[in-house]
């Protein structure tokens, strides 16, 4: 069900951004927005606590995103409130992102290393990446996982490419062990 509720209110925002041709105002919104969410759960907890009547919960949302974002922003969050959803709202919000950067061609990549890269390397890897794929542009996100040992592995959606040491460790291992000694 939480699915449905994403995809349908996500993709009427979305649509509605294309229509009035405000994808990318509309999306910086929705990330100032996800990013106040995740540093205040209190303001989720208190929009989905049973004691607190409907209208008061309205006053609230008006209070902190009214004049803050779009009249169509706040109406999804008002319309998620009377409808009962106000809890998939940042499920809504990331439907809305990916359409958005799937349209766009905007990619997310998440490079893992054993040690930091520096700036310098950190282009190449986008580069590269730009390179090998359909997209425009990356979202570029670096992690440091020292355990690698050396190399990296690169996510963007749900392909991986893992080109790491402990990884190529690991198979060795397995192969060895597969070894029968006569």
């Amino acid at each position: 069900m939480a699915k449905l509720i994403e995809k349908v209110y996500g993709e009427a925002l979305f649509e509605l951004a294309v229509e009035e041709k405000r994808t990318d105002s509309l999306m910086e919104e929705v990330q100032a927005v996800k990013q106040v969410l995740a540093e205040n759960s209190e303001l989720a907890k208190l929009m989905q606590h049973p004691g607190i009547p409907e209208n008061e919960k309205e006053e609230v949302l008006e209070n902190v995103w009214g004049g803050r974002v779009s009249k169509e922003l706040t109406g999804l969050m008002l319309l998620l409130l009377k409808k009962e959803h106000y809890g998939q709202l940042p499920l809504v919000l990331d439907y809305f992102l990916e359409r958005v950067r799937e349209r766009e061609r905007i990619g997310t990549a998440c490079v893992t290393t054993a040690v930091p890269l520096s700036a310098d390397l950190r282009s190449k890897v986008e580069k590269r990446l730009l390179e090998t794929t359909d997209y425009q542009s990356f979202e570029m996100h670096f992690e440091v996982d020292e355990s690698l040992i050396g190399g990296m592995i690169i996510r963007i959606g749900d392909r991986v490419v893992d080109s790491s040491i402990r990884t190529k460790l690991e198979s060795l291992s397995r192969q060895l062990y597969q070894i029968k000694l006569q």
